[in-house]
């Protein structure tokens, strides 16, 4: 049975990772000055920080595997749940594929001489995660705290050092960009989405030990150390580059080691990216067979997918979720896919704030051993930031929107064509 410390292990390893080594730049160039940053910053990590105490109220009153699935079809029958099953489904596997190509081309970066093909190396590493997975629930856990361990302690280090050796102030900058209110809000949704991955623990409740307490610790003790990190490395950013330097950087990390430890400084950050990948690869596999696990219990998925190995692992489930994922990458779809990845998590977020809501209003009695703090301001706070999330990711990228619905139609169809398989009694 897992515990706390696997729950704070597979918040803070699936959200802590190379998104935060190039969002910092993308923020800055949005914004007029330094205090402007930070402030976005800390928004966004509250906005999460709320939108994790809402949830984990759903997670403790449906203690069950598969995440945002369960909440869906709970509160909006079999075809939502089916859809946002299917389509968190996917999301997960085209990250998986996403950061499996990630780190081959880190190795590629980092061993020039060899130069490993990409493809190889991705499928390779992937392969090698999952052989760890199919020795059992117990040693994938372990790996997870560990390696997140480490991760954490490797970006600390990196932050610590820069105070260190250059001090705490802000650089000077006379180029800062001119804001704008389009600029505060692209601003706002990639600090947010940099913090995904902080709702992980919800997928595992089922094999948590105590769910009821676990579940809300882990997930905002979580947060709050991803907060209280990625406050630390943008100061460290802004201490080391002026904030007109800072939005031009498709890799500010580097740009800043470099100025720490001169043209070294981008060896260091491919390394830190390596480390920082496979406990994010290893959660991302976790996470992706638990929701095909629990769609196929169901009955809503190949029954299949519900078979439990020896080490308390569903083997079936995670063959196929890493055959879509090695698939994906030997095909090179995924570039395509990656993209529709950011709409199907928005809308499969929206959709569950909404179901927190509900159930409220229709199962007011149902025993919630956490409750959300603030409600029912919370929860318009949070869904209302969720619907605004959909609406800019549609309106920002309308070919790619239409793509995901299509693909989310096709599932649909495909359930409705080929029936849904008797539930167990």
């Amino acid at each position: 049975m897992l515990g706390l410390g696997f729950g704070l292990a597979v918040i803070v390893g699936s959200t802590l990772g190379i998104g935060i080594l190039r969002t910092p730049g993308l923020v800055a160039g949005q914004l007029p000055s330094p205090t402007a940053v930070l402030l976005v910053w800390i928004v966004g990590g509250l906005y999460t920080l709320v939108g994790a105490v809402c949830f984990a109220e759903l997670g403790t009153m449906l203690p069950k595997e598969g995440g945002y699935y369960v909440y869906a079809r709970h509160a909006f029958g079999d075809t939502i749940g089916f859809a946002v099953g299917w389509t968190d489904w996917l999301a997960y596997c085209c990250v998986l594929g996403y950061v499996s190509i990630g780190f081959a081309e880190f190795v590629r970066i980092l061993l020039p001489s060899l130069a490993p093909p990409v493809t190889a190396v991705a499928v390779t590493v992937l392969v090698g995660l999952v052989a760890l997975q199919w020795a059992g629930v117990q040693v994938s856990s372990r790996f997870q705290q560990a390696a997140t361990g480490v991760k954490f302690l490797a970006f600390l280090t990196l932050v610590f050092a820069a105070f260190a050796i250059h001090g705490i102030s802000i650089a000077p900058d006379s180029s800062a960009p001119t804001a704008s209110a389009a600029g505060m809000v692209f601003a706002l949704q990639a600090v947010v989405i940099t913090f995904g991955g902080w709702q992980s623990a919800l997928y595992f409740s089922e094999e948590d030990r105590s769910p009821e307490a676990n579940i809300p610790r882990s997930m905002i003790g979580g947060v709050v150390a991803v907060i209280v990190i990625y406050l630390l490395i943008n100061v460290a950013l802004l201490s080391l580059l002026p904030l007109g330097d800072l939005a031009r950087s498709t890799l500010p990390a580097a740009d800043a080691a470099g100025v720490l430890v001169g043209p070294s400084g981008h060896l260091i950050i491919t390394v830190l990216s390596l480390i920082s990948l496979p406990p994010m690869l290893n959660a991302i596999i976790m996470i992706g067979t638990r929701i095909l696990f629990a769609m196929g219990r169901d009955g809503l998925f190949w029954r299949k997918t519900a078979t439990i190995g020896a080490g308390g692992t569903p083997t079936v489930a995670m063959l196929v979720t890493t055959a879509v994922a090695v698939a994906g990458i030997i095909t090179g779809t995924f570039q395509r896919l990656v993209a529709f990845t950011a709409f199907f998590l928005v809308l499969d977020y929206a959709i569950c704030c909404l179901a927190l809501i509900v159930l409220r209003r229709r199962e007011p009695e149902r025993p919630r051993p956490f409750r959300a703090w603030g409600y029912p301001w919370t929860a318009g706070i949070v869904f209302a930031g969720a619907v605004a999330l959909v609406i800019g990711t549609l309106v920002g990228d309308t070919a790619n929107g239409a793509g995901a619905l299509a693909l989310l139609a096709v599932g649909l169809v495909g359930h409705a064509a080929f029936g849904r398989s008797r539930r167990p009694s």
